[in-house]
């Protein structure tokens, strides 16, 4: 069964080659990318089945020996992700495939698109499976590479401008990446997750804390956490629709997979849990606060997406079992989610003729699925009983109680009060957009929805649902995998069973 850990980043690899080789042929291009993100889904979820029955499962690269050897690493963390992100980019593709049949405009998907959106998924299935910080670094790399050619898909104006600021932070924060990727190795004579966990704990506080703090620094970036995040709601925003909820729905959560696995295997024990919390707070409510004061749909949910990472941290930084288990539990909840109202965004886009609200209004007569398709996830970003967003963030709150003390219980409150005014933003979207007298962006005629856009949505939104209807099995898992995480001897005995060198 370890040899099926490799596939989730062989196959999308392959397939982005033989895509390449395809420009002519969009439906076989099309036909590929399907398969193999069906494929991925599938092994991800077998990965998911046997961790959480058996432990990790470890395989090694050529058969070299770690800490010499690449080792992959597929524990209930990592599979869980792989999952959720497999069906989330299998879903966006056939949106993509859908916007590519219905529409001829700036945002249609080229021959390009195909073999660059495999990439972009084999390097985000490479990241969380990494067992070693420079593969981890290799995995961010590659999905940025990727996601470069995305964000400037169509070539305008604006999208070139907003993607070079994109390009800039992000090369800026790969070069700090790979400085500290180097130093740790220089100070601990290796670069294994496994080995590390034992090796970092040896060498003197400083200079534990300046490593700690270069990676946290790197890793803060990519996650788009206070004051870190002020490229993200310009970058994403003018990319095409499915772009936009890819990158929304999974890249600042492989920078929270980093930070997770930092300071639970690397630097456990929460030496700078004080900091993360304060980090996490400000990152809430500077967040919603930039959502409240927008004027344009994909703006609003862009610093909507930077509030939320403040939950997933408020998490890590209490460094408990209850609390490690909300931020795996809210990033399962909130990839789904935020790409569910990225992609709707898209389709009001295409319905309504932008997404500027203040040239929207009565959608919900003109379009009554498209009100629903908002709705439902709206609802459940904002945390309303039952949905996952309310049961994710009441794991977070019981687990904050649980630590105490004025700065828990000042998160507690900060992530209560951003609850509220997620709910507000929600609300007066739906106000605005949905119920007010009827009046589109352009005076165009509308145009049918493709199907497959629809459809992939529709997909996304029930998907939300089923979370809801499987909450406490997938806590069970959360909790397992938090468990393991805090206690990092499963990890490290899998990827040494005759004890760390």
């Amino acid at each position: 069964m370890n040899a099926l850990v490799p596939l989730p980043v062989v196959m999308p690899l392959l397939g982005a080659a033989l895509t390449l080789l395809l420009p002519r042929w969009p439906q076989v291009q099309r036909t590929i990318s399907v398969l193999v993100l069906v494929a991925t889904l599938a092994v991800s979820a077998v990965l998911l089945v046997r961790a959480y029955q058996h432990g990790p499962l470890v395989v090694r690269l050529g058969a070299w020996s770690p800490p010499v050897g690449i080792v992959l690493v597929a524990d209930q963390l990592a599979a869980l992700l792989l999952t959720v992100s497999a069906a989330v980019t299998l879903c966006v593709l056939l949106y993509s495939i859908g916007q590519g049949q219905g529409d001829l405009g700036e945002g249609t998907p080229v021959s390009i698109f195909h073999p660059t959106y495999l990439v972009l998924t084999a390097g985000v299935t490479n990241a969380f499976l990494a067992g070693d910080l420079f593969n981890l670094f290799v995995g961010f790399e590659i999905l940025l590479v990727a996601s470069y050619v995305l964000i400037t898909l169509g070539g305008t104006d604006v999208r070139i401008r907003t993607g070079s600021t994109y390009v800039v932070v992000s090369v800026l924060s790969s070069m700090i990446l790979l400085s500290g990727v180097g130093l740790v190795y220089a100070a601990t004579g290796t670069l294994n997750l496994a080995q590390l966990a034992t090796r970092l704990g040896t060498l003197p506080a400083d200079l534990a804390l300046a490593l700690h703090l270069m990676l946290l620094l790197a890793f803060g970036v990519k996650a788009a956490v206070f004051p870190l995040a002020a490229w993200l709601p310009d970058s994403y925003p003018t990319a095409p629709a499915p772009v936009t909820a890819v990158f929304a729905g999974l890249l600042t959560k492989v920078g929270v997979y980093a930070v997770i696995r930092t300071e639970t295997l690397l630097f456990p024990g929460g030496q700078v849990g004080t900091l993360l919390m304060v980090v996490a707070g400000l990152t809430m409510l500077v967040g919603i606060l930039g959502a409240v004061a927008q004027s344009d749909l994909k703006r609003l949910l862009s610093f909507t997406l930077v509030s939320h990472i403040g939950y997933m941290i408020f998490g890590v930084a209490l460094s408990t079992v209850a609390g490690l288990s909300g931020p795996i539990f809210y990033v399962v909840h909130h990839i789904t989610v935020q790409t569910t109202l990225f992609l709707v965004t898209g389709l009001v886009e295409q319905r309504a003729g932008g997404t500027d609200l203040r040239r929207l209004g009565g959608l919900a007569r003109i379009a009554p699925l498209l009100a629903v398709l908002f709705f439902v996830p709206a609802m459940n970003l904002a945390g309303v009983p039952p949905f996952p967003g309310f049961l994710g963030k009441l794991g977070l709150f019981q687990a904050g109680a649980q630590v105490g003390g004025a700065l828990p219980w000042t998160l507690v409150a900060a992530g209560a009060l951003t609850s509220l005014l997620t709910l507000y933003t929600a609300s007066r979207v739906w106000n605005i957009a949905f119920w007010r007298e009827p009046r589109l962006a352009t005076a165009d005629p509308p145009t049918r929805l493709p199907g497959l856009m629809v459809g992939s949505t529709i997909a996304l939104v029930a998907s939300g649902v089923v979370l809801t209807l499987v909450a406490g099995p997938l806590w069970a898992v959360t909790a397992d995998a938090a468990s393991d995480l805090h206690l990092r001897t499963p990890y490290v005995r899998a990827v040494f069973p005759g004890g760390t060198p």
